[in-house]
């Protein structure tokens, strides 16, 4: 049996789903953990992209379990188109994926208070995706949560959402000027939401537990990125579910001792979409050349993401916090054609060199980094499929890499291709 939790270490954008989608072919079951369709998997498989928001990258092995697991947010809609959209393309889902009866519901009144409390921050504003995933999570916090199991029964579910809708038409008149929802619509809208859904529903946590019995490979699937957890992260400027590996273990209900390690995912470059400190961020024709080359536009929203130089100081208090075991690096092949290519290994703070990543966001916002600047390399690495095809100076790079991190490289993601990996020490294999 080995259990291991899939982490992005910055961020988000990552490249998670391509790993996951990769890592999956030596695993059993994939497990979705945490996070709403706020966030986005890009995989790539024999030439034809899939954009996946709820259901795990795994759903593309034919012979692989999915799980959607308690900690998520489920929008219903969002999560009926996908399952058709995947069907559509030729996979089968009807078996093969489950969801947590206690996973909470994204009701229509968490969108809506989403955009009007971004309003109401102003100039403060978080940057969110204005899908109701905080609103979500905030219910759930508030024991006003609407679960998945609750709208498998009309009766229970009638009398949760006439007590709750009261309280947030109230909420959405009088404070935020907007217009009551009408119980009917709401009422009816999500009873067909759940005939649709209910052969999925199930005792998550049970699955994962059997399969762990059985010494089953389990891969726990997160999403966004370390520094947006809602604890460690770079508060107020996160997401509201727990993104890191920890969170495997209540998102999923399972222990700490039933892990086996934590893969971090590494972009080589630094990303990031919405507001929030950003030492490395590039402002000039360097991170529009990123963006370009990176196609770092965002899954779900389409935003530009903000890019910036590999920030190790960052990576190494996500390793921290993660108790990462070993990286993944993403998205090297981007880095193609600079002459030079930094590392930031240190921040200045009001004049005062340090590696620590400052805890408090006023603290980040203030520094400078420092950088240690490489040799950059031309060829193409796209087709690279060992360490040794891979030229000296992109070496140099990703040994300097492991060597800040004190963590080893498990594989290298030269391309979207799933075929387009470079495996050095997967745990998986």
């Amino acid at each position: 049996m080995s259990a291991y939790v899939i982490v992005g270490m910055q961020w988000g954008d990552e490249g998670k789903g391509k790993v996951v989608d990769y890592l999956t072919g030596g695993a059993d079951l994939v497990v979705r953990h945490q996070g709403g369709n706020n966030a986005g998997h890009t995989v790539v498989v024999k030439g034809r992209q899939t954009i996946l928001h709820l259901i795990p990258s795994g759903i593309l092995h034919a012979d692989k379990q999915c799980v959607i697991g308690n900690g998520t947010v489920l929008d219903p809609a969002v999560l009926l188109e996908e399952l058709d959209s995947l069907r559509e393309a030729g996979y089968s889902v009807e078996g093969r994926l489950f969801i947590s009866d206690n996973a909470h519901l994204i009701m229509p009144y968490h969108k809506i208070l989403d955009k009007a409390q971004e309003r109401f921050r102003g100039k403060d504003r978080i940057g969110t995706t204005g899908r109701g995933i905080g609103p979500a999570y905030a219910d759930k916090a508030d024991r006003f949560g609407i679960r998945l199991a609750d709208v498998m029964d009309a009766v229970l579910f009638r009398g949760k959402l006439e007590s709750v809708l009261a309280y947030k038409n109230a909420l959405l008149r009088e404070i935020f000027d907007e217009e009551p929802l009408a119980f009917d619509d709401i009422y009816e809208t999500y009873l067909g939401y759940a005939d649709r859904l209910r052969s999925f529903v199930a005792d998550a946590a049970k699955i994962v537990h059997e399969a762990l019995a059985a010494d089953k490979q389990v891969v726990f699937e997160g999403a966004q990125g370390s520094m947006l957890d809602l604890d460690h992260g770079t508060y107020p400027y996160v997401t509201s579910s727990i993104t890191l590996a920890g969170g495997a273990c209540s998102g999923a209900g399972v222990g700490p001792r039933d892990l086996d390690g934590v893969i971090g995912i590494v972009k080589a470059y630094t990303t990031r979409v919405g507001e929030g400190p950003f030492p490395t961020e590039l402002l000039d024709e360097t991170g529009e050349r990123l963006r370009k080359n990176g196609a770092e536009f965002g899954a779900t929203t389409g935003r530009p993401r903000r890019c910036g130089w590999l920030d190790c100081v960052l990576l190494k208090r996500s390793v921290m916090i993660n108790g990462a075991t070993g990286i993944v690096l993403t998205k090297p092949d981007v880095l193609t054609g600079f002459d030079t290519i930094r590392i930031c290994t240190a921040y200045e703070i009001d004049g005062v060199k340090t590696e620590d990543f400052p805890t408090q966001v006023t603290a980040l916002a203030k520094v400078t980094p420092v950088y240690e600047d490489l040799a950059g390399w031309s060829e193409d690495i796209t087709s690279c499929t060992t360490w040794d095809e891979l030229p000296e100076n992109a070496q140099r790079y990703f040994e300097r890499i492991e060597e800040l991190l004190n963590v080893p490289i498990a594989l290298i993601s030269v391309g979207p291709g799933r075929a387009q990996t470079i495996d050095c020490a997967n745990p998986l294999s």
